[in-house]
C-alpha cells in the first residue's frame, strides 16, 4: 500500500507515520489515557517502526497530526486466518465528531483485507471514561465478546 493514503485538496489526510511525528503522537497517548514525554515515546516508536509487523498511521490536519492508528498483523494457532489487532487508536480531543476515528477504522479494515486477514481485533479499557468509545466501536460494527486478563510482571 502506498505511503501517502488520502488526500484531499493536495493535503495528506491518512498516511505512515515518521520520526518527525514522535511529539504529536506523544501528545495523542496523553489523550489516551497514558501521558508519555516526547523521548519516551521517541524509544517506543524506534522499536516499532524497526518490526514488520507493526504498522503505525497518522491522521494530518496540515502538518498536525490529529489522530493515529497502530496494529499488528498476527496469526492465529487455532486456525489458518491472520488477523489485525489495534494496539493504539487515538483522536485528538479537540478533532472528534469530524470522522477521523471512522477514517482510521476503516483504513486499518482495508489494509487487513489487502493483507489477506480476516479479523479486526481491538480492547478497550473498562473504565467510566471508556464508555463513549465503547459505544462509537458498536456503531463502527465492533462486537464485545472477550474478557482479558493481565499480569503485571
Amino acid at each position: 500500500m502506498s505511503k501517502l493514503i488520502s488526500a484531499i485538496g493536495g493535503i495528506i489526510v491518512i498516511r505512515e507515520a515518521i520520526s518527525r511525528d514522535v511529539k504529536g503522537l506523544a501528545h495523542l497517548m496523553g489523550e489516551l489515557g497514558y501521558p508519555t514525554s516526547v523521548e519516551e515515546m521517541e524509544k517506543r516508536m524506534c522499536i516499532i517502526f524497526e518490526n514488520q509487523y507493526y504498522q503505525t498511521y497518522v491522521y494530518v490536519d496540515g502538518d498536525v497530526v490529529v489522530g493515529m492508528i497502530g496494529f499488528m498483523h498476527c496469526y492465529r494457532y487455532e486456525s489458518s486466518d491472520s488477523y489485525i489487532r489495534i494496539n493504539g487508536f487515538v483522536v485528538d480531543s479537540h478533532a472528534r465528531g469530524k470522522g477521523i476515528g471512522k477514517s482510521l477504522l476503516h483504513f486499518a479494515e482495508s489494509w487487513a483485507e489487502e493483507n489477506g486477514a480476516s479479523l479486526v481485533t481491538l480492547n478497550s479499557g473498562n473504565r467510566p471514561e471508556r464508555i463513549d468509545a465503547h459505544a462509537f466501536y458498536e456503531r463502527c460494527g465492533f462486537v464485545g465478546s472477550a474478557t482479558g486478563f493481565y499480569k503485571k510482571l
